[in-house]
């Protein structure tokens, strides 16, 4: 999964930060991707879930508000009003450059100011909120310590999370200045909110508050016991993949551009953990990885598991072929394999007597009402499976390289 760091303009002149996550092959819609109060594109929640939708072929571009992370200006100089004019400079950076974003996503306060921005990206079909205030002002509670010191004094220096941020009086008063009610009612979008019932942060009376706003079609999913900035990687994942699996349906069909259809198949590392890769075969997308137990993040089948699982699909569909054919009254069958190796005994072509072999034991079940006969036939039958002999006959493989910049 390509991943590249881009910059584009702010409405105040600052130069935005931005990471542009692309799938394997051809994207099925941008996503915009705004974070949470006081993190960056970085923070693991935002990373996660862009790598979990690049996965399923959306493309995300996840941005640092002014201030923050690695874009140009001021913390303090930043309101509110400034987050939602950010956002939608990256909204207009998406359309000049890629594809207007059709799906408009946030966390946290980034939540709140996807809401107001909605109205303002007639493109986006589809709105998400993450663990987001009904009201913008709730975020002041993190404040509550300086409040009286920024109010009396113009500013102050804040710690949350541990860092220090200087913020202006300016700040809370804009955040008193915006209600989202009738914004939340009027963007005419299709609204996900998804929220942890012990979210310590925002409450779950604010997803609520959204929810109710908000006119149909509107979904909620629970988070169950994820914290609220999705420090788990397993949290951000399942978001990502209620998120894709929820937008599909609001991608208006005749803005979609078709996946690209590759003549076979094409891997490329995914920019997840260690070994993670993106597999793009015809106009399917799915993940490879390997198991923590080797060092990978198990995000998707090993290598081997996918040889494996070639074996077995080959076999299930040349039994059916078989037995529809022959009117054999098969109802179900399945496979299950095993990929070991194996030491090799009295192998006359082995170089060492300590070398292993490759051996995949497999284990067919027929349900129906089937005789020995029949039933015998099938398991000849899933002996001459199209795989299973490529398998035992062995292949050439040939292997090149190409220099990306002279094949661009």
């Amino acid at each position: 999964m390509p991943s590249s760091v881009v910059r584009f303009p702010s409405s105040h002149g600052h130069e935005l930060a931005a990471r542009l996550d692309i799938p394997a092959g051809t994207p099925r819609a941008y996503a915009l991707f705004a974070h949470c109060f006081t993190c960056s594109k970085d923070s693991k929640g935002a990373a996660f879930i862009a790598q979990s939708l690049a996965a399923r072929g959306i493309a995300v571009l996840r941005f640092d508000f002014t201030g923050l992370g690695m874009s140009g200006g001021e913390f303090a100089d930043s309101t509110f009003s400034s987050n939602i004019s950010d956002l939608l400079a990256a909204v207009q950076y998406l359309r000049e450059q890629h594809r207007a974003p059709s799906i408009l996503i946030g966390h946290s306060l980034g939540g709140a100011a996807v809401l107001a921005a909605a109205r303002e990206t007639s493109e986006a079909t589809a709105v998400a909120t993450i663990g987001a205030p009904f009201e913008p002002r709730h975020v002041a509670h993190l404040l509550k310590e300086s409040k009286a010191e920024i109010v009396a004094k113009g500013e102050a220096t804040v710690d949350i999370g541990g860092r220090p941020f200087r913020v202006r009086r300016e700040f809370i008063d804009d955040l008193e200045r915006h209600d989202l009610t009738e914004a939340i009612a009027s963007m005419r979008k299709a609204l996900l909110v998804l929220h942890s019932p012990v979210d310590a942060i925002v409450p779950i009376e604010n997803a609520s508050k959204i929810f109710l706003a908000a006119k149909h079609p509107k979904s909620f999913v629970s988070l169950d016991d994820a914290d609220h900035l999705l420090t788990r990687r397993a949290d951000a994942a399942y978001v990502g993949e209620v998120l894709s699996a929820w937008a599909s349906r609001y991608l208006e069909a005749e803005k979609q551009v078709k996946p690209d259809s590759v003549s076979g198949v094409r891997v490329i590392e995914a920019g997840e953990g260690k070994f993670a890769q993106d597999v793009v075969a015809g106009r399917h997308r799915f993940r490879a990885d390997e198991p923590l137990s080797v060092g990978g993040a198990d995000t998707g089948p090993s290598p081997y598991d996918l040889l494996v699982a070639a074996l077995g699909t080959c076999t299930a569909m040349t039994v059916r072929m078989y037995a529809d054919l022959k009117k054999i009254p098969l109802q179900r069958v399945s496979v299950e394999l095993k990929h070991e190796k194996v030491h090799a005994q009295d192998c006359v072509d082995c170089d060492s007597k300590d070398a292993k072999l490759d051996r995949i034991d497999r284990v067919l079940t027929f349900e129906g009402s089937l005789d020995e006969t029949q039933r015998a036939r099938l398991l000849e039958i899933a002996n001459k499976c199209p795989v299973h002999r490529t398998l035992e006959r062995g292949v050439t493989i040939s292997t090149a390289a190409v220099d990306p910049a002279v094949d661009a």
